[in-house]
């Protein structure tokens, strides 16, 4: 038989992955393809897959389940041209998996149980002594997991990257058993990180929960591809969860709470440590293994990212330069909600409650040292952030097409509370 005949055949048989009614099972089918990029990369997938995919989602039972739509949508991204940093991360399937029922998690845990995917995962590549273990997953995850375990990190890098994961989910954990675990983790020989691996949150065992482990869609075959996607997916979560208490902050203000607001922002600003520790597990990934996966990442860029466009807009609105700058033609819904008429910030509501209401100094000044705090965790975050970059990218351009790390370090001078009006130099972005 024609090779590429045969290839058309098998991927036509995937229509016979049925559920009732003889439409494809969501599940089953998104598994059966997942298992396939895991092996090739996703912008190596087969032409008569991915055709065969778009019938499958043209199809009426598709709107019906919206899991599946999100998914497929995510996996065609690249064959109809419209591939970014959203589908690249799976974001519309993750964000369906939030808030579904009174179980699912909110964007901060769920930032938690994608880091402890991660410790699973790299704990479950062959051991540093390359020793064979008895497998504790179900044979299909097995398969899916070891099709993209090429070329894995060394010892020391590997155990770097588990103990700053590791602090991370404890970060989330209540009480004496987040020091537990981290200190369990400091001295465990390599066989016990199997078992430390199970003690982790796992998503609730609901549809929603069943869908997790499809949010992964590296498009190429290199280790370190997974992980960095994980994390790259926690930190939109993280900046979804920042947004939240800023929004928070905003109505609390209106409400005539200063207390509140203030309490919000800080939470805000403590939520950015949780942020800049996802870069130390980040910096444990191989320059190799990111210029080889990021070839075919162009076009998908952290500078997409709208939950970090939207947090900054929510404190307050940037300069016009930087609104007509890549950071924000770039995300042009994100855009368009600042330019909205009922669009609201901290600054505006800030200025507004100064001029109505009668708080004493010492009130003021909480709130002022909670913007301030917020604005120096942000400025921090950055900063790591650049260095991180030059050290990955060197002086290569970004995959938003944008200059790279010279585009970071402009970034270092943008301000969120510029227009405050009450601080030393307060007017001017810088």
């Amino acid at each position: 038989m024609n090779p590429e005949r045969a290839e058309a055949d098998r991927w036509a048989a995937i229509g016979r992955l049925d559920g009732d009614g003889g439409e494809p099972d969501g599940i089953h089918l998104a598994r059966t393809v997942t298992q396939e990029v895991r092996r090739t990369g996703k912008h190596f997938l087969p032409q008569p897959l991915l055709l065969r995919l778009s019938e499958i989602r043209g199809h009426r039972a598709a709107d019906r389940t919206p899991h599946l739509q999100a998914f497929l949508d995510c996996m065609l991204d690249k064959h109809e041209g419209r591939y970014w940093n959203r589908t690249y991360l799976s974001l519309p399937l993750l964000e369906l998996l939030l808030g579904e029922t009174g179980e699912a998690p909110d964007p901060n845990r769920m930032a938690t149980l994608l880091i402890s995917d991660v410790i699973r995962f790299e704990t479950q590549t062959e051991t540093p002594a390359r020793e064979p273990r008895e497998p504790r997953e179900p044979q299909e995850a097995r398969e899916a997991r070891e099709s993209v375990d090429r070329d894995p990190p060394d010892p020391v890098t590997l155990r770097k990257r588990l103990h700053h994961a590791l602090r991370f989910v404890a970060h989330d954990l209540d009480g004496p058993d987040a020091d537990a675990l981290v200190s369990a983790g400091a001295h465990a020989p390599w066989s016990r990180w199997a078992d430390i691996a199970e003690l982790l949150p796992r998503p609730t065992a609901t549809e929603a929960g069943h869908w997790f482990d499809l949010t992964v869609q590296p498009v190429y075959v290199l280790h370190d591809e997974y992980f960095f996607i994980r994390a790259l997916q926690a930190h939109e979560m993280i900046f979804t969860a920042i947004a939240a208490d800023v929004r928070a902050a905003i109505e609390a203000l209106r409400a005539g709470r200063l207390d509140a607001a203030a309490d919000h922002v800080d939470r805000a600003a403590g939520l950015f440590d949780r942020a800049s520790a996802l870069f130390r597990m980040v910096a444990t990934m191989r320059p190799g293994h990111f210029s080889a996966f990021r070839q075919f990442t162009q076009g998908a860029s952290a500078i997409q990212s709208e939950q970090y466009k939207r947090f900054e807009i929510l404190c307050g609105l940037p300069t016009a330069a930087r609104m007509r700058s890549a950071a924000f033609t770039s995300v042009p819904s994100v855009r368009g909600e600042a330019e909205g008429e009922a669009h609201d910030t901290v600054v505006r509501a800030y200025l507004d409650l100064r001029r109505s209401a009668r708080f004493d100094e010492a009130e003021w000044n909480r709130f002022r040292n909670a913007l301030g705090g917020l604005e120096e965790r942000h400025q921090r975050w950055k900063s790591t952030h650049r260095s991180l970059a030059a050290r990955m990218l060197g002086g290569a351009h970004g995959s938003g097409y944008t200059a790279g790390v010279p585009y970071l370090a402009e970034c270092l001078d943008n301000r969120l509370f510029w227009q405050r009006g009450d601080q030393r130099g307060a007017g001017h972005p810088s």
